[in-house]
């Protein structure tokens, strides 16, 4: 005989085993017991082979009356009803459990996400637009195809550069504007790949100045149309205008605005790369931070500024005289121009991650590939397929052909 701690002596149980007989009597069988013993541990022994079931049974009948929740899922108690009665839960996104009947799930840590089962956790996929998926391919291919064709004609340009239909209206401002548009198509590459430091400061800015310098060239081609119509009057005061000097001032004064804005964009807030890991499930976004999304709209406000500009001075002077006016297909360039970027807005705002990027490159190559399209091909297919046509004649809209 022994005493515990607190003076008491040890509990000692007999396990029994109520039966009723069929003809209405019953007894109590002892089929185990249950004692503490002198080291402080308890013993349970339970004879299996005495108990004696009743004809309804033939195991041990269940405690609980739900199912074991499996791994994955979590105990959740039916309200109103014996907390022997639950009911099994799954664990919720970004959530596991990993036994059975878990009264919680836990959560995943930051850079880990649940599997489908939501029994183990597993590392986050890091996400961004890169050459090796399809969309960056195919993206990176177009922008390396409408490069190479604006490439070639500007080597068009330069060969027939003593025809009349390169020399109307400045080619020297047709040879900068087609540079221009072939560093439109290679800037698209800056936003494919993984966002670094130094491309997420820049991409932005570079995209920002080269459209300018296109939609200034552009107004300057317009306004030298307009000019150059004009002065043909007696009574023009114009003549003294018609140069390479008001062309110039216009694309320097263009492109020095925006380089004002992005230089002010760069020193006072940098955009800078970032991995964003509540954006999408499961994913973790390395994505370019603007840093300041007042300077990136005045850049794009800006950009559309001059198009609008450019529209307006090339739609009042459709009308001017002459069989290959440049005016009217600066209207339609800056026409689908216009219409590429006011698209842009709510699909970029609607989006995210990878697929916010893909936008932006898609109205760069959209809106670059619209006004090499509406400008050059046109000039292209004369220069080519109707040289009969590259005459002075006709580029003043005469019946004469000849030189």
């Amino acid at each position: 005989m022994y005493f515990d701690a607190n003076g008491d002596p040890p509990p000692k149980y007999d396990i029994l085993n109520f039966a009723i007989f069929p003809d209405g009597t019953s007894k109590y069988f002892q089929v185990g017991t249950y004692e503490y013993k002198a080291n402080g541990k308890p013993e349970l022994i339970i004879n299996v082979g005495d108990i004696l079931w009743n004809e309804r049974f033939s195991q041990v009948p269940r405690s609980v009356c739900c199912e074991s929740c499996q791994p994955g899922y979590q105990k959740v108690s039916r309200r109103g009803q014996p907390l022997c009665c639950f009911d099994c839960l799954a664990c919720s996104k970004g959530e596991i459990s990993n036994q059975s009947d878990a009264l919680s799930c836990l959560k995943c840590p930051e850079d880990f996400w649940s599997n489908d089962r939501r029994n183990i956790c597993i590392p986050k996929i890091l996400d961004f637009l890169s050459y090796e998926e399809s969309l960056g391919a195919s993206l990176c291919f177009c922008s390396s195809i409408l490069s190479f064709l604006t490439a070639t004609i500007l080597s068009i340009f330069i060969k027939f550069r003593d025809t009349p239909i390169v020399k109307a209206n400045n080619r020297e401002l047709s040879y900068f504007l087609l540079l221009a548009l072939t560093l439109c198509f290679l800037c698209s590459l800056l936003f494919i790949g993984r966002p670094m430091k130094l491309n997420c400061m820049f991409r932005q800015v570079v995209f920002g100045l080269i459209f300018s310098l296109c939609v200034s060239c552009i107004l300057a081609k317009t306004v030298t149309v307009v000019i150059a119509f004009s002065a043909t009057r007696p009574d023009s005061r114009l003549k003294n205008w018609v140069g390479s000097k008001v062309s110039s001032s216009i694309v320097i004064i263009g492109s020095l605005v925006q380089v004002i804005i992005c230089t002010v964009w760069l020193i006072a807030s940098a955009p800078f790369p970032e991995l964003n890991k509540t954006l999408e499930d499961g994913k973790i976004i390395a994505q370019c931070n603007e840093s300041s999304i007042f300077a990136y709209w005045i850049m794009l406000g800006y950009l559309g500024l001059l198009a609008v500009i450019s529209f307006v001075v090339a739609f009042l002077a459709r009308n001017l005289p002459g069989s290959f006016n440049e005016a009217k297909y600066i209207t339609f360039s800056m026409l689908v121009f216009v219409s590429v970027w006011i698209s842009f807005i709510p699909a970029y705002l609607s989006t995210k991650g990878k697929y916010m990027v893909a936008v932006e490159i898609f109205a760069i190559l959209a809106s670059s590939a619209g006004m090499l399209s509406c400008i050059f091909l046109p000039k292209c297919y004369i220069i080519i397929l109707k040289p009969e046509l590259n005459t002075r004649g006709y580029m003043v809209g005469k019946n004469d052909t000849k030189l």
